[in-house]
């Protein structure tokens, strides 16, 4: 399998499987942190999930991929630490402000930071037409926000400080996005790179959600963590696995604007299952987002 991505990298069939799997991310991720926002706390959610993948990866990264080389040490090392930072920051966000809120922040501008990361480090560079799509982006991102702050009366006196973590765990979402791909470009094998990602990933937040419980009082039973951590593992996996590939087989930055095609269907979960309003405005400017990740990708 690793030979065959070896073949594709860098041509077109590459970069259309690369297009393919960055959607599917998108509308994985969007399940993946409606499950996080959903009815059980995110601190616990988060570290059932976290634990669950872990478990998961655990035997494909002893048995079924090539062991490590020696230099991928440090970069697991760097990398547990931007995505602790990362789970953090988007808890922090998540008990601060709805779902329909903080995620489109999030997600926008976490693709806005990866664009300038990639130009930076990887030398990539988007045609005027891809630009005008970022525009486009940005212009559902601010406007959302704007919007929020001047119209939403639910959780109103902590709406600032959402929009704050939301915008802080955007920047590590391209941290994490931008380092990654160079850390699956460094392995030689890419399945070893994903399969100890999520072993090394998986054990910080389970620890910290169990802090964050025992603090307040919350009982762990009954909550379905038995299950809801298994799917949630299964489906983080699934997505973030998906925007890897995508990133070593097509560009970065355009892989991570596509996925932010996540915030349609951001909206419509939080609509259908968490029975957030999301009224025609919100719905127009969560879809220019949309429109401008699609502009990006096919404005070259």
């Amino acid at each position: 399998m690793g030979e065959w991505v070896l073949l594709v990298e860098g041509t077109e069939l590459g970069r259309s499987i690369a297009m393919c799997l960055a959607l599917v991310a998108a509308v994985l991720h969007a399940a993946f942190a409606a499950m996080q926002k959903g009815i059980v706390n995110p601190w616990i959610m988060r570290g059932a999930i976290d634990i669950s993948y872990g478990i998961i990866a655990l035997p494909i990264a002893l048995i079924a991929v090539p062991w490590p080389e020696p230099h991928m040490w440090l970069i697991f090392a760097v990398t547990w630490g931007i995505h602790t930072a990362y789970k953090v920051l988007q808890a922090m966000a998540y008990m601060r402000g709805a779902y329909t809120v903080v995620y489109p922040v999030v997600r926008g501008s976490g693709s806005l930071f990866t664009i300038i990361a990639a130009f930076l480090f990887f030398g990539e560079v988007f045609s005027w037409g891809q630009l005008v799509g970022v525009a486009v982006l940005l212009s559902g991102i601010f406007g959302l926000a704007l919007y929020n702050l001047k119209n939403l009366k639910l959780e109103r006196e902590t709406l600032n400080a959402a929009l704050g973590f939301a915008l802080a765990t955007g920047a590590f979402v391209a941290l994490y996005t931008s380092y990654d791909a160079y850390g699956i470009r460094a392995s030689t094998d890419p399945f070893t790179f994903l399969a100890w990602l999520f072993v090394i990933d998986s054990w910080s937040m389970p620890i910290l959600g169990l802090i964050y419980a025992r603090s307040r009082n919350i009982l762990l039973g009954g909550q379905g963590l038995l299950w809801r951590g298994p799917l949630g593992g299964i489906v983080a996996i699934a997505s973030f696995g998906s925007l890897l590939m995508a990133t070593r087989l097509g560009k970065i930055g355009e892989a991570a604007v596509l996925r932010e095609t996540s915030t349609v269907f951001a909206a419509l979960i939080g609509w259908v299952f968490l029975k957030e309003t999301v009224g025609l405005s919100r719905v127009v400017l969560i879809a220019l987002i949309a429109l401008g990740a699609v502009i990006v990708e096919f404005a070259r």
